[in-house]
């Protein structure tokens, strides 16, 4: 058995390997159907288990990953100094064979990477977070300038899936007015908002011009990925990073 996994499309960095799995592949059953990755959304742990150890054979992951007990903040961990369990909603590191991860099924995760490969990290960015600035945070916590960084945007909700209360648009029209055009108004007064083009202009502000990825819906591909939006109890997909001493 092996799980189904998206591999990031962008100019790979020496001896890095990022992507995101594919909800197929593993033995879990019911809403959780079958590669659930997340312990805390009731589906069997022995099975959560399973599914772990079939996603690290798979992508050949030289370590398991850090998982985080991701809280919709702006908290960025070192994984020199972290442990799985810890709150935060980005993880970085400079280490080769260290796995850093976080789980979606909506929101938007972020793959960073130095052009080098030298330094890497993951970033969990609903609305919420990267309203607050944990992409920004993100960029500021790794040990380069933001110019010699690349991002890779993985799978999401897309904007005409994605509608959202106006409170949602103040919070980041009024960081940025620039923000507004990637809100659209809809016929129930409410708004469908862009996070794809809100990460892409939050990481052109902090000085990222390689942005990758950002052409997938979480929302309407249901046969290949959790959507929480769309079905409420499910599973959760990882996006990961890490850089192997064998990059083949």
């Amino acid at each position: 058995m092996s799980v189904a996994w998206l591999k990031a499309d962008w100019p790979s960095p020496p001896g890095v390997v990022a992507g995101t799995t594919l909800r197929q592949g593993g033995c879990s059953s019911g809403p959780y159907e079958s590669l659930n990755l997340a312990t805390h959304v009731g589906d069997e742990p022995q099975r959560v288990a399973r599914n772990h150890q079939l996603f690290r054979d798979t992508c050949r992951l030289p370590s398991d990953p850090l998982w985080l007990a991701q809280v919709h903040g702006t908290s960025v961990l070192d994984a020199a100094s972290a442990s799985s369990g810890l709150e935060g909603d980005a993880i970085h590191t400079d280490s080769p064979e260290v796995v850093c991860a976080v789980l979606t099924a909506d929101c938007l995760p972020v793959v960073f990477a130095s052009r080098s490969g030298g330094s890497v990290a993951v970033a969990h960015a609903g609305w919420r977070g990267m309203a607050d600035g944990i992409l920004e945070s993100t960029v500021a916590a790794m040990a380069c300038e933001a110019q010699d960084l690349q991002a890779w945007l993985g799978p999401a909700i897309s904007q005409p899936a994605f509608e959202v209360g106006a409170e949602v648009r103040e919070r980041f029209v009024t960081h940025d007015a620039g923000a507004a055009p990637h809100f659209l108004p809809n016929s129930r007064g409410r708004w469908q908002a862009d996070l794809y083009g809100l990460a892409r202009r939050r990481l052109q502000c902090c000085g990222i011009t390689a942005v990758y990825g950002g052409g997938r819906c979480t929302y309407g591909e249901p046969s290949a990925f959790f959507s929480y939006r769309r079905d409420g109890v499910c599973g959760r997909m990882a996006t990961f990073v890490c850089r192997r001493h064998d990059s083949a």
